[in-house]
């Protein structure tokens, strides 16, 4: 045999090699899959491999990565076990095979098997498929304070209310305990001896709800009081209504207690375990927390991940957080309004689950409840914020924070929902009242899109309120475009929340209202417009008409716009109402606010302007010096 043809037949032997390994390898892995084995040489002389039997007295094995294994039937295949190969059967009828390109062809279709173990990094990992931890206990014990320690933000209202309830909805987060992540709940004091028509029979109902749908909890209890009978009515009612979970016992505000022995004997009496001391306003014993939470969280995302796995051996994208499609951002949805318009029975209707609670006493909502679901293939955050009030020197405690926490609330969210009550609009005889024109024009000031919900709609049926249900209907959308001249074209939605009717027309209206947002134009398309405007705008001296070199959008959300003016003569209030009103006109711009800045570019002292390139990216005069040479010729 020629040596061309002993190199030809080598270079196919390396060949087959890689492409076979490369295949086996080329399926979605992260961090905690084990890696696929390929051998680098099997006994099969069809397939053109080099016996491993030169290997001293291993005469029937085979070298997998540097790694022997002795008596390696072809029927098995290699399969990794953290690091360590092991071997599967492909079945008793094929223990004979000498075919190796049937074999080999087995072991490239066959998926491979993915196992996940210990360790788990849980930063890699989408929050849907976190585990969830809620925190419980009696009133006032600590655990809004708790809850902004783990998410490492200021967002649950904490107050010394002893007599009070601060919390009264479910508040969910993502913690961060060191490299621990979880999705962890904030839930309303429990009281069981409530009768149910209440605010805390509502609350404990309500937690008890979404305790069934939560993993793990962690009770606490306040170290200064001891052990109090509540705690151990909460035990009790832990055990009747998840009987699936027990509960880590926590010790809060430890922080000034010397001997803890005393309180942790009769913590025992719960029967849930050890209790760990902590801090929740000084951090102290969350190591020890994590320490306890780390094994159990560990626990069921291995079993989790397995399960997920057996149904599917490979994961999709979407539950890849490396994979998050950065072109769909999430939508931040505030409902604002004044106390009892229907805020909270909205967000409860857009969820279709009782999410937070209702009722008809005013100012029920407190926190700022922050929630996410999925509409038409978007992320869409849901805020539902305390009812607008103007801040007086009487307000004071839970309600002057909850007045606070809803201007927050506003200058975050990307789109605002301002909820009117018809009722009100029919007793008032105008759509608007002060305080709600005030939330509508702060809105517009931080640049904000506007949706525009008037909710109740299902108080004015009958024969007998039809002529009034006409009018509002054709005289609210006008009168808030008086009252709201810096907008046009805000949407005005007419629903009924308790009734779940008009729902998912708000949610086109808040999506479109978000796309117009964020839209962007070119600055060819811009320049062509302006053109056009210019011609049919009536100017008062047209000798003294400023001239618009340029117009270019420089950023959106919301659309900002720059107008690079020559000459001295700079636009006036009424030219740049103008160019707004046009573009909301003629790009369909409506319920979005506009903002367009100028930039002027002064004439050059020879009388030409000087508005080159560079002037056009900066806005700035850029002076021209005569050289030498041509002040010899002149």
């Amino acid at each position: 045999m020629s040596q061309s043809l002993v190199r030809a037949i080598s270079a196919r032997k390396n060949q087959f090699t890689r492409g076979f390994y490369q295949r086996c390898v080329s399926s979605q892995q992260f961090h905690s899959r084990d890696q696929i084995i390929a051998p680098n040489c099997f006994n099969f002389s069809s397939l053109g491999f080099s016996s491993t039997a030169r290997h001293g007295s291993h005469q029937n094995s085979y070298r997998i990565f540097g790694s022997l294994i002795t008596d390696l039937n072809p029927a098995f295949l290699v399969r990794p076990t953290n690091g360590f190969a092991s071997v599967s059967n492909l079945g008793s009828d094929e223990s004979n095979v000498d075919d190796g390109d049937a074999l080999c062809e087995k072991l490239v279709d066959m998926k491979p098997k993915v196992v996940y173990k210990k360790p788990i990094d849980f930063t890699k990992f989408d929050v849907n498929l976190l585990p969830t931890v809620m925190l419980m206990g009696r009133p006032n014990v600590g655990k809004s304070a708790l809850y902004n320690r783990l998410i490492r933000r200021r967002e649950a209202l904490v107050y010394n209310t002893p007599d009070d309830h601060v919390t009264r909805d479910i508040r969910e987060g993502v913690a961060k305990l060191g490299d621990l992540r979880f999705n962890v709940l904030d839930s309303a004091g429990i009281e069981t001896e409530v009768s149910s028509g209440t605010i805390l029979g509502r609350t404990t109902a309500m937690t008890a709800n979404v305790l069934a749908r939560t993993q793990f909890a962690v009770l606490i209890i306040d170290v200064r009081a001891g052990l109090h009978p509540l705690d151990l009515e909460v035990g009790k009612w832990l055990r009747k209504h998840a009987p699936q979970i027990k509960p880590i016992v926590v010790m809060n505000k430890s922080e000034s207690i010397g001997s803890l022995d005393e309180v942790a004997s009769e913590a025992l009496a719960l029967g849930f375990g050890e209790p760990i001391a902590i801090s929740a306003e000084t951090g102290l014993g969350m190591t020890t927390l994590y320490e306890v939470l780390r094994p159990l969280l560990e626990d069921y995302m291995v079993e989790r991940l397995n399960d997920m796995c057996s149904q599917d051996d490979v994961l999709s994208d979407e539950n890849l957080s490396d994979e998050i499609d950065e072109s769909k951002l999430p939508l931040q949805l505030a409902i604002v309004g004044k106390p009892n318009v229907g805020k909270s029975t909205l967000l409860n209707a857009l969820l279709e689950e009782e999410r937070v609670l209702v009722g008809p006493e005013a100012g029920l909502t407190r926190d700022a409840v922050r929630v996410q679901f999925e509409f038409q293939g978007r992320t869409v955050y849901l805020v539902d914020t305390a009812g607008w009030l103007e801040r007086t020197e009487r307000d004071k405690g839970p309600a002057s924070l909850s007045i606070m926490q809803s201007r927050k609330s506003l200058m975050r969210a990307h789109v605002i929902a301002l909820v009117l009550d018809a009722e009100e609009i029919i007793k008032a005889r105008c759509s608007m009242t002060h305080s709600e024109v005030v939330i509508a024009r702060r809105a517009v000031e931080e640049g904000r899109g506007l949706v525009v919900i008037v909710n109740k709609m299902d108080r004015l049926r009958g024969k007998e309120n039809s002529e009034m249900y006409k009018k509002i209907k054709e005289a609210v959308p006008i009168e808030i475009q008086t009252v709201i001249p810096q907008i046009t074209g805000i949407p005005v939605v007419f629903i009924s929340a308790l009734e779940g009717r008009g729902r998912m027309e708000v949610m086109k209206e808040v999506t479109d209202t978000y796309k117009r947002w964020c839209s962007r134009l070119s600055t060819g398309r811009l320049n062509r417009w302006l053109r056009k405007v210019m011609s049919r705008h009536s100017w008062k001296d047209t000798a003294s008409q400023p001239k618009i070199k340029f117009f270019t959008q420089v950023k959106a959300r919301p659309p900002t716009f720059v107008a690079f003016v020559s000459g001295k003569t700079q636009l006036l209030e009424s030219d740049i109402r103008f160019l707004t009103r046009s573009l909301k006109e003629d790009f369909d711009l409506g319920g979005t606010p506009i903002r367009i800045i100028q930039r002027v570019i002064p004439r050059g002292p020879s009388g030409t302007g000087g508005g080159g390139s560079g002037n056009r990216s900066s806005g700035r005069v850029v002076q021209r010096t005569t050289s030498d040479k041509r002040t010899i010729s002149a």
